[in-house]
């Protein structure tokens, strides 16, 4: 199937926009299978070797056929030297793609030196980059802190800023839910006369004030409590009875919130933009109305930023532009943080914070030396507006590309393109086929993601170039081609 397009290439070493028109049959170019897995196709020593591991390894992922060994920037290659354009980034983390020069050589310096020391003490880097955290988020905006373009002296939040460093997003989660949890019996006993401090009082023990609230299509974790608030029937189903007092409400839906969020709500969790659940984005007025809802129930706002945020989404959080009246209490970061080594946090307002005393939680290995120290060079980067700049350029790229499809595949394609940033959907109209086309990317040496019921998710290194966004989308071009001919 031949197509007339024309495409604008904006190249970050150029000063002007370089327009070609190309005539050809771009939606043919990849339909030949370049990296097989079929059964007759596996290298026997590949084969040989999986069936080994399968011996000793949980059985809990359905994997492809292959073994991945290294990587360079966006690309990926297998044992079978096979390369691939990695557009899954390790489900959103590499940010800073494969085999960093810079990250190897900290990595290695910090090794060298602590690796581990438990938070039984002091290391020199998790308290940098907790304030690196905060310090950013009040240049860029998010968290009660106005955007630079926003900024006033009537804006800015009556308290600072707290960080906990965790080991995962869903660590993350859990320990912001169990904030909630906590800030929740506390105000209810302060307005009960009974002080927060006497926790072993049976009635602090009793508060009602327990409720958490979240949202339909979420992925939050899991982990019995993030599980609870994840309200996906396939994930759930089998470790029922989960946490008691969780509600799910419908993603958007304003009018629901004054019956969903009651006086004896202590914690709402939502995602901004939705990844696993099929890359939603909530809008403005929903997020205006959850917060002013949690005001007047005196509930805490949590936002899982744990894919959408640290520059997915074209600035720091996904919130970061919005007006502060959107604005969340506690935001759960991890993902892209430390480019693969594992990492989360949860940053939280001071009024907040207050109730989290010495004791009331903690972790073993979250904000060691070394897995501190590596964010912190990734978030400096990251945070560079050359950087932003760069991301926001591909995002645009990337949209842009992705969004002519439906008009080239209408019977296959919704008429839409989900998301912002480099965190997009494609959302197909028939719910097997996101499945296919993954396979068939894969197969022609792109890697893709699923979301939700209907979408392929696009969540490249923040450092994809324009070239690496065309031969991604080409490939996807030949392979909807082909789905449409079938």
């Amino acid at each position: 199937m031949y197509r007339v397009r024309t495409i604008v290439h904006v190249h970050p070493w150029h000063s002007a926009a370089r327009l070609s028109v190309r005539f050809n049959s771009t939606s043919s170019k990849y339909t030949a299978v370049t990296h097989p897995e079929d059964t007759s196709s596996v290298p026997k020593d590949i084969s040989n070797t999986l069936a080994r591991h399968s011996k000793h390894v949980l059985n809990t992922y359905a994997r492809p056929p292959i073994i991945l060994s290294h990587g360079k920037g966006s690309w990926i290659y297998d044992t079978s030297h096979r390369k691939y354009l990695d557009f899954s980034s390790g489900i959103a983390v590499n940010a800073l793609g494969h085999g960093d020069e810079q990250l190897v050589k900290i990595m290695n310096e910090q090794a060298s030196k602590l690796i581990h020391s438990s938070n039984v003490f002091h290391n020199e880097w998790a308290g940098e980059l907790a304030e690196l955290v905060i310090n950013l988020t009040k240049r860029d905006g998010g968290l009660g802190w106005a955007s630079g373009t926003q900024v006033s002296s009537s804006s800015e939040p009556t308290s600072g800023a707290k960080v906990f460093l965790a080991n995962s997003g869903t660590e993350a989660n859990e320990g912001a839910l169990k904030f909630a949890r906590k800030v929740g019996k506390d105000r209810w006993a302060k307005a009960n006369g009974i002080s927060p401090a006497d926790y072993t009082n049976p009635a602090y023990l009793s508060s009602p004030k327990t409720k958490i609230v979240a949202f339909d299509n979420a992925f939050h974790g899991r982990s019995m409590g993030s599980l609870s608030v994840t309200s996906n029937p396939k994930y759930q189903a089998p470790f029922a009875p989960l946490i008691p007092g969780v509600e799910i409400g419908a993603y958007n839906d304003i009018e629901a919130l004054e019956r969903l969020i009651t006086e004896d709500t202590c914690g709402v969790i939502v995602e901004p933009v939705q990844g696993e659940g099929g890359v939603h984005t909530a809008s403005t007025d929903f997020l205006r109305a959850l917060r002013k809802r949690c005001d007047a129930v005196d509930a805490v706002l949590i936002f899982d930023e744990i894919q959408c945020g640290l520059y997915r989404s074209g600035t720091l959080w996904a919130h970061s532009l919005l007006p502060i009246d959107c604005h969340p209490d506690i935001v759960t970061m991890a993902k892209p943080i430390a480019n693969g080594f594992p990492l989360g946090a949860i940053l939280t307002r001071d009024a907040i914070a207050e109730s989290m005393t010495i004791g009331s939680h903690g972790t073993t290995f979250g904000g060691s030396p070394i897995a501190a120290r590596l964010a912190h060079h990734v978030l400096s980067r990251l945070s560079d507006p050359s950087f932003i700049s760069s991301v926001n350029r591909s995002a645009s790229h990337l949209s842009g590309r992705l969004s002519r499809l439906p008009t080239y595949f209408p019977t296959l394609l919704h008429p839409y393109v989900r998301g912002k940033g480099l965190i997009l959907g494609l959302p197909f109209k028939n719910e097997s086929h996101p499945g296919v086309l993954t396979k068939m990317a894969r197969e022609r040496g792109v890697l893709l993601l699923t979301a939700g019921q209907d979408a392929v998710r696009f969540v490249p290194s923040l450092n994809v170039n324009l070239e690496e966004i065309d031969f991604a989308v080409d490939v996807i071009e030949s392979a909807l081609g082909v789905m449409e001919k079938a």
